[in-house]
């Protein structure tokens, strides 16, 4: 595999390392499926209602990547506003270890990126601050006072809550290697690796992205 230009390897536009095994991005083009490669990734959590094209569904065929979807519409006033239940099932997928290594990206890894990256910081125990200051590192002058309000008030599932069964809203749509729907699964970190990042023994920190290690 070698689209990259001049051998040289392109991560996708607003890529950074959540913590590790876990990223976020823009959307990928086929210029960057060199680098999402050296990624090995697990799974790919979209949050766009809209489908995943063609190519990038391809790349995931060939990759063996499971396909998350959200169906998430981005906070507008005064009528479009995230789901606070969308993005529960989100973290749980998040949280899950069977998913990593797992990159999270909507169309500019922005908006809707950046409320569930604040909504995992926020379970993080992360100052408001500090979670606006991530926030607005991705969003620049595009920030959104309504994801931030958002992020303020979104209310953390407890560690019990997210080792139960996955919404039965229809959250996520999994798509399998084949290009099949697959059936939901039940959280598969266990109890204990759910609380550990919770808790903060494990630790989430924001990360340049030109030292990501792999």
């Amino acid at each position: 595999m070698d689209d990259s230009e001049d051998g040289l390897m392109m991560p996708p536009a607003n890529f950074s390392m959540v913590w590790r095994g876990v990223f976020r991005s823009g959307f990928p083009t086929r210029k960057n499926f060199p680098f999402l490669h050296t990624l090995r990734l697990r799974a790919i959590l979209y949050l766009c209602p809209e489908e995943y094209p063609d190519t990038n569904q391809k790349f995931l065929e060939d990759e063996g990547i499971e396909l998350l979807q959200f169906g998430v519409i981005g906070n507008k006033e005064p009528f479009d506003e995230i789901s606070e239940t969308v993005i529960s099932a989100a973290l749980t997928a998040v949280l899950d270890v069977s998913n990593h290594p797992l990159l999270i990206h909507c169309n500019q890894g922005k908006h809707r990126t950046g409320c569930l990256v604040g909504c995992v910081r926020k379970a993080q125990h992360w100052s408001l601050v500090a979670i606006f200051d991530e926030y607005r590192r991705f969003a620049g002058d595009k920030a959104r006072v309504v994801d931030q309000q958002f992020i303020e008030r979104f209310a953390v599932p407890t560690a019990d809550t997210l080792n139960m069964k996955r919404s039965s809203d229809g959250f996520p749509r999994r798509i399998a290697s084949d290009g099949e729907p697959a059936k939901a699964q039940t959280c598969s970190s266990t109890h204990a690796e759910i609380r550990a990042i919770l808790d903060g023994a494990v630790q989430l920190h924001w990360a340049d992205p030109h030292a990501v290690e792999f």
